[in-house]
């Protein structure tokens, strides 16, 4: 699948040149219309994949146990004309994959996955669901504590920084420790998108719970992703930060995986090139794609 080519990808204004070597570009987050937050069909997502030169790709929709039913649970409220707020129809989503990745065989490899949205007293749930399917990949993420969502500031809510920072960094201690099949971490510290911006230190002021974070999952042996829709969301770092990439880097993690987090088509494969080189700045050598569970390592 890989092209010896002289190429130029202009995503975002962005433009790069590669002659005469092998251009690995690959995307290993993004999302269809099997996700709530997602009005862009599977297809469309492969074909815009293709045209703009990515090899492979990997779908990683939401399940959020917790805050959202399943897409067959009998508790399901549909409304007519509105988008269900559902996780993924799971049959359904695992077909077109399969079907479209048929279609495209010659085009650009596609890989299965899911973003687990694990809390703690949903990790049962989500067992089951791993257990039933056969995956290529699984994004950890924690993006609510208690069934309180980061994005509409109800977790946040009545709680200094030091306070939510402290607590969402525990949840995800506790998850890593008590649910082990996934892949990488996802956006690690994404709970600075939703935080004050008034300059708190989060990374120094909670190293210490950091620390066994990332010393628990490299034992683990999981990763962590690096997420590039920080420049999206106008964060002025890269997520997780280079700080935690720093000292996942000196702990002796390697396992990393990249992806845009689209849920658009605008927004594939965006800035994964140029970031690459943050990595190459840390110390770096390789990133990661998944089969079947297992990483193959790539030169950044």
């Amino acid at each position: 699948m890989f092209k010896y080519v002289f190429v130029i990808i202009n995503i975002y204004n962005t433009k790069f040149f590669m002659k005469g070597e092998i251009i690995m570009f690959y995307d290993y987050h993004m999302h269809c219309n099997f996700s709530p937050d997602s009005k862009t069909s599977i297809e469309k997502m492969i074909e815009t994949s293709i045209k703009l030169g990515l090899q492979e790709i990997c779908f990683t929709d939401h399940v959020d146990y917790g805050i959202k039913l399943d897409w067959d649970d009998p508790n399901l409220i549909i409304k007519e004309n509105e988008k269900t707020i559902a996780n993924v129809n799971y049959p359904q989503y695992f077909q077109k994959i399969d079907s479209l990745t048929e279609k495209y065989c010659n085009q650009i490899t596609i890989k299965k996955g899911m973003e687990f949205g694990i809390q703690m007293h949903t990790i049962d749930k989500f067992q089951k669901l791993f257990n039933k399917y056969s995956f290529d990949f699984i994004i950890l993420s924690i993006h609510q504590v208690e069934n309180k969502e980061f994005w509409t500031n109800d977790f946040q809510a009545g709680l200094s920084e030091a306070e939510y920072y402290q607590r969402y960094y525990q949840e995800m201690y506790d998850v890593v420790r008590n649910y082990h099949d996934y892949s990488v971490l996802g956006h690690m510290d994404l709970i600075k998108r939703y935080d004050d911006k008034d300059g708190y230190d989060a990374f120094n002021e909670h190293k210490e719970i950091i620390t066994r974070i990332l010393k628990y999952i490299i034992e683990d042996g999981k990763g962590i992703e690096l997420n590039t829709s920080s420049v999206r969301y106008g964060l002025d770092d890269l997520m997780p930060s280079r700080d935690i990439f720093q000292l996942y880097y000196d702990l002796g993690g390697r396992i990393i995986t990249i992806g845009s987090d689209s849920h658009e088509k605008v927004h594939l494969g965006a800035h994964i090139e140029t970031m690459k080189k943050d990595l190459k700045k840390i110390g770096f050598k390789e990133f990661c794609t998944f089969k079947q569970m297992k990483p193959i390592f790539h030169k950044l």
